[in-house]
C-alpha cells in the first residue's frame, strides 16, 4: 500500500483543511478592516489547496499561489486546479518563483501557512521576506501566518500518530520531531504514513526549520514595516473553539496559533 500512495494526496489529508484556513482568512480581514477580502496571494503554496478554495468560496475572488517546486505545482494542477470550474481556474494565477520576489500584485492577504516561513533561520533572512511580502499586499493589505510551539515541540525523538479516515479504508499519520538544537533553535521534523498492511511511507515530507518564537516573528514583522501585528489563539466559547485576538494565553506543552501583520 506504501508503494501505491501517493504522499500529496495523504498530506492535504492528514495535515491541510482549506475550508478552514479561507474562514479564519475571512474573519481576521473582516475584524480589521470591516470588509469581505477578495484577492489572496498564498506564499510557499505547495498544492495551493487553500488558493483553490478561496475562488470557489466567492466569484469574486482571485488567488496567487507561489511555489518553487514544479512538482509539487503540477500535483497541484492534476488534482486541485482540474476540480474547479473554468471560471474559477481562470481565477488562479500559478507562480514558481522564490516568495521573496516582488511582484506587481498587491492583494488584500498574504498568506503563508504550514510554518512554511521557518526554513529562513536567519533574522535578517525573514525580515528580507516580510519587506517583499510587504510590498506585494494593497494598501489596507493583511499577512497571516501560523506558528507552533511549547515545551513539547523541544523533545527529540516525540512522536504524534493520527488514524485518518480514508474511504473505506484509512492509513496511519506519523508526525515525528527528529531533533533540537537548543543553542541556534534548529529543529528537524519528519512526516511519514503508515498503511493497515503494514507497510510505511518513511520521511515522506522531512523539513529543516528554525524554531522561531511569536515574539521575534512579531518583532520582525514590525522591523520590515508593518503597523501593528495580532495574536489569534484558539478559544473556548459556549457552544465551541474559535479564533480570538489575545494578549496572554496559558503556558501549553503544545500550541498552535496564527499572526497577523497589517501593512
Amino acid at each position: 500500500m506504501a508503494e501505491r500512495a501517493d504522499k500529496f494526496r495523504l498530506y492535504e489529508q492528514s495535515v491541510q483543511a482549506p475550508d478552514h484556513e479561507v474562514k479564519f482568512l475571512d474573519q481576521a480581514y473582516r475584524e480589521a478592516h470591516g470588509r469581505a477580502p477578495v484577492s489572496l496571494a498564498e506564499d510557499f503554496c505547495g498544492t495551493f489547496a487553500v488558493s483553490c478554495q478561496w475562488v470557489k468560496s466567492d466569484h469574486r475572488r482571485t488567488a496567487v499561489a507561489v511555489e518553487t517546486c514544479e512538482e509539487t505545482l503540477q500535483w497541484g494542477r492534476d488534482n486541485n486546479l482540474a476540480k474547479l470550474d473554468a471560471g474559477q481556474q481562470r481565477r488562479v494565477e500559478l507562480k514558481r518563483q522564490d516568495a521573496r520576489t516582488k511582484n506587481s500584485h498587491q492583494v488584500d492577504v498574504l498568506t503563508a501557512q504550514n510554518f512554511s516561513f521557518w526554513i529562513l533561520k536567519q533574522r535578517s533572512g525573514v525580515i528580507e521576506y516580510f519587506q517583499a511580502a510587504r510590498s506585494n499586499l494593497a494598501e489596507d493589505g493583511m499577512m497571516v501566518l501560523d506558528m507552533f510551539g511549547g515545551a513539547e515541540c523541544r523533545t527529540e525523538g516525540l512522536s504524534h500518530r493520527t488514524t485518518i479516515q480514508d474511504g473505506k479504508r484509512n492509513f496511519r499519520y506519523d508526525w515525528t520531531q527528529v531533533s533540537f538544537n537548543p543553542i541556534n533553535s534548529d529543529l528537524c521534523c519528519s512526516i511519514g504514513f503508515s498503511f493497515p498492511d503494514g507497510s510505511r511511507m518513511q520521511d515522506a515530507f522531512v523539513y529543516h526549520w528554525r524554531l522561531w518564537t511569536i515574539t521575534e516573528v512579531r518583532e520582525m514583522l514590525i522591523e520590515a514595516g508593518f503597523a501593528a501585528t495580532h495574536v489569534y489563539w484558539l478559544i473556548e466559547s459556549e457552544e465551541e473553539l474559535e479564533w480570538g485576538r489575545c494578549e496572554t494565553a496559558p503556558s501549553d506543552a503544545s500550541w498552535t496559533c496564527y499572526i497577523v501583520g497589517l501593512k
